[in-house]
C-alpha cells in the first residue's frame, strides 16, 4: 500500500531522445454536471486557461506512434491561482493546473483502439499519473487521487503559487513508483484547472508539450 504522503524523486531529467510536439488543437473539453466550465483558448503549441469557480478538462488521445512514450516535457505559467489545498481531499482539492497521462496495458489499448478518452478515464483498466501545480505539499509528493482511487496517483510538481517554469518528467520511473510495474501504452492526455471548491480564479497557460519515447 502506497503511503499517501510518500515523497519521491519525480524523475526530472535532461531528455536526449527525439521528442514529438503535441499541439493544443483538436483537444476536446469534458465538463461536469452542475459545474461551471473553464475557458481553454487553444493556440497551436499553447493553451491559455481561465477558471472562475469552475472545473473542466481538455482531453485527447495519444497518436499510436507515441504509445510507447516514457518521458514528457512542457512549460507552464500561472499569473493568478487558487490557494493551497489538500489534494487528497475530494471536494477540497482545487489546483491551478494538472496534466493527466492515461496508461493502458497493450492488450487493453489494442481492444480500445479508437475509443473516446472520456471513456478511458473512467475505465477500471486505466492507470493515470496526474502532475499538479497546486496543493499544500512539497515538490515530489505522491498521493492517491481522491477522484480516481487506486487507478490514479497525483504528483506535486509545484505547490500553490504563481510564476513560470519548465518541467521534464520521467513517466516510466514515476509509473513504477506509483503502481509497482513498468508502463505499457500511453493512451490519452488531459489538462485541467480546478477552482470551484475555493470559488477563486486561475489565469494560466501551458506551452510546448512534447512526448519522448
Amino acid at each position: 500500500m502506497m503511503n499517501r504522503r510518500m515523497i519521491i524523486a519525480t524523475g526530472l531529467c535532461a531528455l536526449a531522445s527525439p521528442a514529438l510536439a503535441l499541439p493544443f488543437r483538436d483537444w476536446t473539453e469534458q465538463t461536469f454536471p452542475r459545474r461551471k466550465a473553464n475557458r481553454f483558448d487553444q493556440q497551436g503549441d499553447g493553451v491559455a486557461v481561465s477558471s472562475d469557480a469552475g472545473v473542466s478538462l481538455l482531453i485527447r488521445a495519444v497518436p499510436e506512434p507515441q504509445w510507447l512514450t516514457r518521458s514528457a516535457r512542457w512549460s507552464w505559467s500561472v499569473n493568478q491561482g487558487v490557494p493551497a489545498t489538500d489534494l487528497s481531499r475530494k471536494g477540497g482539492d482545487d489546483r491551478n493546473l494538472a496534466l493527466y497521462f492515461v496508461f493502458l496495458s497493450a492488450e487493453d489499448a489494442d481492444r480500445l483502439r479508437g475509443a473516446a478518452v472520456r471513456r478511458i478515464l473512467t475505465s477500471r483498466a486505466a492507470r493515470v499519473l496526474v502532475y499538479v501545480w497546486g496543493g499544500n505539499d512539497a515538490r515530489g509528493a505522491m498521493m492517491q487521487s481522491p477522484h480516481l482511487g487506486a487507478r490514479g496517483v497525483t504528483i506535486t510538481l509545484r505547490p500553490a503559487g504563481t510564476g513560470s517554469y519548465s518541467e521534464s518528467v520521467d513517466l516510466a520511473a514515476d509509473y513504477r513508483r506509483a503502481f509497482g510495474a513498468a508502463p505499457q501504452v500511453l493512451f490519452g492526455l488531459g489538462l485541467s484547472a480546478d477552482s470551484d471548491d475555493t470559488e477563486t480564479s486561475v489565469r494560466a497557460r501551458v506551452d510546448g508539450l512534447k512526448l519522448v519515447l
